[in-house]
């Protein structure tokens, strides 16, 4: 024990370790009668010191102790009423560099008394409105784990930096990390099937791949970790400031039992806020919402729990809705399930003025986009419990064959719907979010609880970015509207009133005939009308009007469009139904409706519809160029059918005739006459 002693100090600290003239002091919470402070060498190899607490020096629960001493390249644990404990205030901990290794398993943890000091350069939170937000929800491993990722630093939190270039360019804004603290992710047997004459933890063959479990709260994971000095602290807060500096996010999910004391929880947002400038929180299972919304503290920070209900979040709208109710009732709608209209107008439009919400489709738990349009059922066999796990009510369609297939008609039609989940998104008010690999089909083989599956079934394979470029394309644009048009993403939800005596209002509702929505329950189509002077664009220019045209029914639908101002033409600016180059148009590139009055859209599509000033004289020269004649290019373009059409197909659709469009090129060069045809695929969901 030479060397550190326990010395009279008077004051009182916070919880965990505080550095102090000539020392260190520690505070940790034990209900029992006796604890001692265990200090070893570097790293936890050897024991050299064991200092007591004194119980006049407690205050409560709260075991209070200062030792002089010198504490570099020192780590400690307590020992309490016998027993050997790791400091749940600890920062940094020894003895899981590894990930998957069995070695730490029944050991306690030793934790770093000092670590480096930090250069935050500077360093400025973004703070970005929820409104403005794009969210991309990652686990830190599997997001680069795979040989394809192609960075050097595979699943770690450096893999993610060498990322940002990526997901700068699909329009992320905020990234969500899937528990990232210390947590033990070799899982054991339980009493039920442990050998009852081994006293050691006997290891299941199993991963806590996901980590929610209750683990060491104030302690990045040093498994995440790339260098071999295992600074994991250091390496996060690296991914922090080079996300900061690209204006982008870092939100943290975190996992409670209910078991803390509310005041824990209060301290482990704190820390990490004022440590680590982390921009916000996920609070799964356990959320004392009361609290935490009316913390000064974290009054700036994101805070996303299940429910905000009734919470008031201070003046800063910085608390934010997070449940599967978007999920379930727009996956409904997107197969064509009954009765989901009033669903498809509720979570289009809602964004509370007290909380902001999270629109998604796919999540961690439950299936990937690809999969819910891939699987009737769940495929949890490999998770070694029978298929007996995982929730049964997913709302997804296989589209005809279970799994994965090369008939062309199936592969089409999965397409053309995750387009149409892709709109559903971010089309919404509120703020999307999307599931890492969502945006280039990525598959989880059907199973949708894949918590222990530290595999290729949850890590991210990214040759499908290059064969199924035309998702991946399809989303950024989608991104891109999203985030050029802020009449999709306003700052209030849309009152669906004329409350600035603009003719109409700001959102409004249809059916097949313009401004006589139909909301029976066997009705599966509708459109939504966004008068564009209720916002404006990042420039201050007034707004474009929209409308979208959705048709989730198994067949097709002639729409008529409601009447712009004077001055204004149509545009199609998203056809789902289109092939998948074509599906949206680059902005200024929209194609030219010329029947204005009405557009046949096709079984289970989505259009949308810019509306935005057009010169009669350009018009003109569209009509003059129409039956074949051709525009300065000299070419015709092409007729582009329905994806799940046949030729000789009798069909209403075909009979009916098709809408056609004319497109114009940014510079106003007329290309020719495009026709986009809408026939029935004749199947039922």
């Amino acid at each position: 024990m030479e060397g550190f002693r326990a010395i009279k100090d008077n004051r009182r600290y916070p919880l965990g370790i505080t550095p102090v003239e000539g020392g260190m002091h520690f505070s940790v919470v034990w209900e029992g009668e006796s604890c001692r402070l265990i200090l070893f060498g570097k790293q936890g190899k050897e024991e050299i010191a064991q200092v007591d607490f004194s119980c006049g020096e407690r205050t409560g629960d709260v075991w209070n102790l200062t030792v002089a001493g010198e504490f570099k390249d020192i780590s400690y644990c307590y020992e309490m009423d016998g027993k050997r404990q790791e400091d749940p205030y600890g920062i940094r901990f020894y003895g899981r560099e590894k990930w998957g290794s069995e070695k730490s398993l029944g050991k306690v943890l030793p934790a770093a008394a000092i670590t480096p000091e930090y250069d935050w350069e500077g360093d400025l939170q973004p703070e970005i409105p929820f409104e403005d937000c794009i969210l991309y929800r990652l686990h830190v491993r599997g997001f680069t784990r795979h040989a394809s990722s192609g960075v050097e630093n595979r699943g770690t939190f450096a893999g993610i930096a060498e990322k940002i270039s990526y997901l700068k360019d699909l329009g992320v804004t905020t990234l969500e990390l899937l528990p990232a603290v210390e947590f033990q992710e070799v899982m054991v047997q339980t009493s039920v099937d442990r050998n009852p004459y081994r006293k050691e933890e006997t290891p299941s063959g199993k991963v806590n791949y996901w980590g929610f479990v209750p683990g060491l709260s104030f302690a990045p994971k040093a498994s995440y970790c790339a260098g071999k000095e295992k600074e994991p602290e250091r390496e996060l807060k690296d991914l922090v400031k080079a996300l900061h500096r690209e204006g982008m996010e870092l939100v943290m999910d975190f996992f409670f039992t209910g078991q803390e004391a509310e005041s824990s929880v209060l301290d482990v947002l704190r820390f990490w806020a004022r440590e680590y400038h982390v921009d916000g929180f996920h609070l799964i299972g356990y959320a004392p919402a009361a609290l935490v919304g009316k913390d000064p503290y974290l009054s700036r920070v994101k805070i996303f729990a299940s429910s905000w209900e009734g919470v008031n979040g201070g003046a800063h709208r910085h608390l934010a809705e997070y449940n599967e109710g978007f999920c379930n009732e727009m996956r409904r709608y997107l197969k064509g399930d009954e009765d989901m209209l009033n669903a498809l107008v509720n979570r289009t439009k809602r964004n509370p003025s007290a909380f902001g919400v999270v629109n998604y489709m796919a999540n961690t738990n439950g299936f990937t986009l690809m999969d819910m349009v891939s699987y009737d059922r769940k495929h949890n066999e490999a998770n070694g419990e029978n298929n007996q796990d995982g929730c049964d009510y997913n709302y997804s369609w296989n589209c005809g064959v279970e799994g994965p297939t090369r008939k062309k008609k199936v592969v089409q039609m999965r397409r053309k719907l995750l387009r149409n989940a892709f709109l559903l998104t971010f089309l919404s008010q509120g703020t999307p979010l999307l599931l890492a690999g969502d945006e280039f089909g990525n598959s989880g083989s059907g199973n949708n609880n894949a918590y222990c599956q530290d595999n290729e079934i949850s890590w991210l394979n990214w040759s499908q970015a290059k064969t199924n470029k035309d998702i991946l394309e399809f989303v950024k644009g989608v991104i891109r509207l999203r985030k050029d048009h802020p009449i999709f993403h306003m700052a209030q939800e849309p009152r669906n009133m004329d409350y600035k005596s603009l003719g109409m209002p700001d959102v409004s509702y249809h059916g097949v005939k313009a401004w006589c929505p139909e909301f029976e329950n066997f009705r599966r189509q509708l459109g939504i009308l966004y008068c564009g002077p209720y916002a404006k664009k990042a420039d201050g220019s007034t707004e474009d009007y929209f409308f979208v045209a959705y048709n989730m029914h198994w067949e097709p639908h002639d729409f008529s469009l409601p009447n712009l101002p004077k001055g204004m033409r149509w545009f199609i600016a998203v056809n789902t139904d289109a092939s998948e180059e074509s599906a949206i148009c680059q902005p200024g590139k929209e194609l030219f409706l010329e029947k204005q009055k009405q557009y046949l859209i096709p079984p289970r599509t989505i259009v949308v519809f810019m509306g935005k000033s057009w010169e009669e004289e350009e018009e003109k020269k569209v009509k003059g160029g129409k039956n074949g004649k051709q525009g300065k290019s000299g070419k015709r373009s092409k007729s582009s059918k329905s994806e799940n059409s046949s030729k000789g197909d009798k069909s209403e659709n075909s009979s009916s005739g098709s809408a056609q469009i004319t497109e114009r090129r940014a510079e106003g060069e007329i290309v020719g006459i495009a026709v986009l045809n809408g026939e029935p695929e004749g199947a039922e969901g």
